[in-house]
């Protein structure tokens, strides 16, 4: 039997093309639907620190690719910047983005689901809210949160009658 190119999970696996090469890679259902562009921040994708430096091309292409869908995690980020690639394939890499691949631009609560504006959303953590002299207490319902446009990491909402900006790592979307 053989194993997911990116993971190496053992089981049922599926051939993914990788444009612009006439290669596929056998991938098990959680890679190939990331490839797909169905991603979201997962303890799965520790994967991609080891198979980022893969001998194969067409398994450096898949990880740099998924990396880069989750490039608003720190540790995607992080290994963004440490690894190099040969110039050719970073171009093939770079040319052919996992579709879907903004969704890592989307803002994500802390289990990974997408955040819209209006939301409300709960506090997982007690959280000091620098310059106001409170903290906000874990379980506390922020109704009615805004998207900060130009950082997927952060919300703003209204806690004790004070506008603050919260990390969205600190927030459970509420049903």
């Amino acid at each position: 039997m053989t194993s997911c190119a990116i993971c190496g999970a053992e089981g049922p696996l599926r051939a993914v093309a990788i444009a612009p090469r006439d290669t596929a890679l056998a991938l098990c259902g959680t890679c190939a639907a990331g490839s797909a562009g169905e991603i979201a921040p997962a303890p799965h994708w520790s994967c991609l620190q080891s198979a980022i430096w893969s001998e194969r091309p067409e398994v450096q292409i898949a990880a740099w690719r998924l990396t880069h869908a989750l490039r608003a995690e720190p540790w995607a980020a992080e290994l963004l910047e440490t690894v190099w690639l040969e110039p050719d394939l970073l171009a093939e890499a770079e040319a052919h983005p996992i579709a879907g691949a903004e969704a890592g631009e989307m803002h994500r609560d802390s289990n990974g689901a997408v955040l819209a504006q209006g939301d409300t959303v709960v506090l997982i953590k007690d959280l000091p809210v620098k310059g106001a002299g409170f903290t906000a207490k874990r379980g506390t319902a922020v109704r009615g949160i805004s998207l900060v446009p130009e950082n997927a990491g952060q919300i703003e909402g209204r806690v004790n009658g004070q506008r603050i900006v919260i990390l969205t790592q600190f927030v459970k979307k509420s049903a």
